[in-house]
């Protein structure tokens, strides 16, 4: 994402399709098909958006409050650098709202995961989501989607559960969602936990390790597979965990031996399956779109044909104006829009520049403007990485994971984990906490759910709980 060229492939977000394929897709366009409809009955946007701003209203109120009270030149909102809210600023919070300190606690976290609040060592901000919270519906439906996708969170595990079982059914539990959707009404807990229980069965014979090398000193056999491990723990207090999880986010009501799946959490479900089965078509009338919707639309482009837009789009208007509306997509919090922003700056060239180092001195912008920069001035892009200090790479490879998490699939999630400049896992997930990225947590619990370790799962999902808690 951050180079001219295909070679550099260390953060590019575009996965590349066969060789094969290519001519076709480049001489040929696609029929776009409509988009796809969500199932019969789900309320309009404009109805979700007010579900979730219901949902999270109490998250909303209190970073209001802390965009108020904790604005430049106000108090400190942590104690220990840790995003953990400290105990004087929670008592003059609840003071303030007239709640008790562990509602605002509570609502903190809430907020925090849901992108209204974004902490930085010992200060807090407003995050872009509670800007736009009363004029956006898409921002509000985002806000609650990462929410929903951190519900493990929401709520403490059981005891006396290996952090791997857990795992197990935080990594089952979208079947199970599906299922509830597929349902379309109340669903008895003993038909879930059933559910529940062949998926956790199938995903530890999916761990089954096989050796298929010969022996030494023995002919080679056809090996044999070692049975899978039953599910030797009672799944049904984990099952409960989880449901009781998602009913705190909204995703789905849960009672009388039963769960339902709110219109929320319906369409979050339905969302998911279009991701994943529907392909992606090729854009068209890019020239005439935004900055930001012209990047969406060429976000699955091949690199010659994304550059191609970006030129159709820029020669379409003045280049001040046009530069300008790349720095505000940059500065949104979609980080694919970011990386795609860059890009097109990089056709732009040099009347991009003055922008560009004015950028230096966003936190958010500034990793991708001293790459831009460096390319500029003639460093090789496999080289420019060497221009970031290790913490604005480390800032730069969580930031590119967060737009994996949000528009990849887990095998590209995976291959990304590999660009990591730590050489061990400790190393990296110690930095990862440090950099204080605002999607840490939602980028360390995806990548906990793709990994096929359940070690190295159950390393990560710890580190996201110690960044949720501030432990």
């Amino acid at each position: 994402m951050t180079s001219r060229i295909p070679r550099d492939s260390r953060l590019r977000l575009v996965r590349p399709r066969p060789l094969a394929a290519a001519p076709a897709a480049i001489e040929q366009r696609r029929v776009r098909r409509p988009a796809p409809r969500p199932p019969e009955g789900t309320p309009a946007p404009a109805e979700l958006a007010g579900m979730a701003r219901s949902v999270l209203a109490a998250a909303a109120r209190v970073a209001r409050w802390a965009d108020r009270a904790l604005g430049p030149g106000g108090d400190s909102a942590t104690a220990d650098g840790k995003a953990t809210l400290s105990d004087a600023t929670a008592r003059r919070a609840a003071d303030a709202l007239g709640l008790t300190v562990d509602q605002v606690c509570a609502d903190w976290d809430t907020a925090r995961l849901a992108g209204l609040i974004e902490v930085h060592g010992d200060s807090a901000r407003p995050g872009w989501r509670l800007r736009a919270w009363d004029r956006d519906d898409s921002a509000v439906l985002r806000g609650w989607v990462a929410l929903c996708d951190a519900w493990s969170l929401a709520c403490p595990e059981p005891e006396d559960y290996e952090p791997a079982a857990v795992a197990e059914v935080v990594t089952a539990m979208p079947q199970v969602l599906s299922f509830l959707q597929l349902s379309a009404g109340p669903v008895p807990v003993p038909q879930l936990l059933d559910l529940l229980e062949q998926r956790v069965t199938e995903l530890r014979t999916e761990r089954c390790e096989v050796d298929y090398g010969p022996r030494p000193d023995t002919p080679a056999v056809a090996p044999e597979p070692r049975p899978a491990p039953a599910v030797d723990a009672p799944l049904r207090p984990l099952l409960d965990w989880a449901l009781r999880a998602l009913a705190s986010v909204g995703a789905l009501t849960y009672g009388d031996g039963q769960a339902t799946l709110t219109p929320l959490g319906s369409w979050a479900v339905w969302v998911k399956l279009e991701q994943i089965c529907v392909a992606a078509q090729s854009p068209a009338g890019n020239i005439e779109q935004g900055a930001e919707d012209m990047l969406r639309g060429c976000a699955r482009l091949r690199p010659a044909a994304a550059r191609a837009e970006y030129r159709a789009w820029l020669a379409a208007r003045p280049v001040g104006s046009a530069v300008t509306e790349l720095i505000a997509a940059a500065r949104g919090e979609d980080a694919l829009l970011r990386g795609l922003a860059f890009e097109a700056l990089r056709v732009v060239g040099g009347p991009a520049e003055p922008e560009v180092r004015a950028a230096l001195d966003e936190p958010t912008l500034r990793p991708y403007a001293l790459l831009w920069l460096a390319e500029h001035d003639g460093v090789d892009p496999e080289d420019a990485h060497d221009v970031l200090t290790r913490e604005e790479a480390t800032w730069l490879w969580v930031d590119t994971a967060a737009a994996v998490a949000d528009h990849g699939e887990a095998p590209l999630l995976l291959r990304h984990l590999e660009t990591a400049v730590q050489p061990t896992v400790p190393a990296l997930l110690d930095e990862v906490r440090a950099v204080g990225h605002p999607r840490t947590v939602q980028v360390l619990v995806a990548l906990a759910a793709a990994h096929p370790d359940p070690a190295f799962a159950k390393a990560v999902r710890r580190a996201a709980f110690q960044v949720h808690t501030g432990g």
